[in-house]
């Protein structure tokens, strides 16, 4: 069988299954199986499915993740986040658009302190909602912060996707999260000038309005108090890497524990809290783990058919730059967020992709956090952008698809500038790591 026609029949199989409907783990089990049975010899090849599969989870990489998402789950369940916020109305005041503005500030470090883009997005939305809707705030300047701000969490660490990337793509896991930090704070900061450009060319976007100014002796007690000791997992979670004293696992395992401590001196470490957290914890690990168990010999597979070899062979094949051939796996990529979720993207991609950055000439960590800033923009594009739905669920009533990605649209701008900025300055991203290595 020529490499086409195995890749056909590997990829066009997967993408056929999930297009019926099938569960995406299904779909992908499916036609491993079927693989395995037309290249690797039969039922032979079905046995080395089942090894290649269990050994797939239990890879020690893995582990990070649930520990980030129970850490997330708890920051948001023991009331930790709404102390942070608190502290930032009171720094913000009476400035036209604080809300906004909140949002963007308190997103990006919940986004430190949870590793979950739909958290940091259902979270953001319940909080900010409401207020923002309340204070005649346009849809646009109450939505778009909220979606951009909750895709945050891909990127800045302790991102679980990061954690995915790397024992997927097997990279340098510690290295790829503490690479997406400088990136994730410039695009922050790219998020909060959107907002004041949309305020200064209409201001009754973000209505001004009366609010109590607390002294400085107030802001600084609200923030010594509500938000320096969250510094406290920052470190635990960042700090502890980069000094190279623990690694993701055990930066994770730290990260859980702060949490545990300053819930426990707030007084607001419930059962009912740790319940949730543990059952929201759970849902979406296992979610995780059933798409990787049903994909974990995918690579393998599409290797042993000659798919890979023949697909780098023909990408090789055309006389154009490094950098156009990035173009054209961020188009994939883009297109393929239209229809798939990250998780399914990776899967399918990284088999190709990886080895093709080898050959390219790039670096693996740089070109890591350059896919991640891809699949948070695949979060964001209609028809099937997770986050967007997200949004349609907590967003104000009325609210359709169209609205959502409308709002959306400045901020997807802001995540291709900084991929351009990346391609240009491969130091934003390469710098932290570097450090950490010595």
């Amino acid at each position: 069988m020529e490499w086409w026609e195995a890749a056909g029949l590997l990829v066009g199989g997967i993408l056929v299954l999930m297009a019926l409907g099938l569960p995406v783990a299904f779909a992908f089990l499916g036609i491993n199986i079927v693989g395995v049975v037309v290249f690797m010899g039969g039922m032979a090849g079905v046995d080395q499915l089942v090894d290649n599969a269990s050994g797939a989870l239990t890879t020690f990489t893995l582990v990070p993740v649930p520990l980030f998402m129970i850490m997330g789950e708890l920051f948001f369940h023991t009331g930790l986040a709404m102390r942070v916020f608190d502290a930032l109305d009171k720094c913000l005041g009476a400035v036209p658009g604080r809300l906004s503005y909140m949002t963007v500030g308190g997103g990006t470090l919940f986004a430190t302190l949870s590793g979950s883009s739909m958290a940091n997005t259902a979270m953001l939305g319940s909080l900010m909602v409401p207020e923002m809707t309340r204070r005649g705030y346009k849809k646009h300047m109450i939505m778009g912060p909220i979606l951009s701000t909750g895709g945050l969490a891909m990127i800045i660490p302790p991102s679980t996707l990061a954690v995915l990337l790397g024992s997927l793509a097997r990279l340098d896991v510690g290295a790829l999260l503490i690479a997406g930090l400088v990136p994730g704070i410039i695009l922050a900061a790219f998020y909060i000038a959107v907002i004041r450009i949309q305020i200064a060319r209409d201001p009754d976007a973000a209505p001004g309005y009366a609010a109590e100014r607390a002294s400085a002796g107030e802001m600084a007690r609200a923030l010594l108090v509500n938000v320096a000791p969250m510094g406290l997992v920052v470190f635990a979670v960042i700090g502890l890497i980069l000094l190279g004293w623990a690694t993701p696992t055990e930066s994770a395992a730290f990260g859980v524990l702060a949490v545990v401590i300053l819930a426990g001196l707030y007084r607001c470490l419930t059962l009912e809290a740790i319940v949730k957290a543990l059952t929201g914890s759970l849902a979406v690990t296992a979610m995780m783990f059933m798409i990787i168990l049903g994909s974990s010999t995918f690579s393998q597979v599409l290797a042993f058919s000659g798919a890979t070899s023949g697909l780098l062979g023909f990408a090789m094949g055309f006389d154009v730059s490094p950098y156009m051939m990035l173009l054209a796996m961020l188009l994939i990529l883009i297109v393929l967020g239209m229809f798939m979720d990250q998780l399914s993207m990776m899967m399918l991609t990284l088999p190709v992709f990886i080895p093709l950055v080898g050959s390219l000439g790039f670096d693996p960590i740089w070109f890591g956090v350059i896919m991640l800033l891809a699949l948070e923009l695949s979060l964001a594009t209609p028809p099937f952008g997770m986050l967007l739905f997200v949004m349609m669920g907590v967003g104000p009533p009325g609210t359709t698809l169209g609205e959502v990605a409308r709002a959306a649209a400045p901020y997807i701008a802001c995540t291709f500038i900084l991929i351009a900025l990346l391609t240009a300055f491969p130091g934003i991203a390469l710098f932290l790591p570097r450090l950490a290595g010595g």
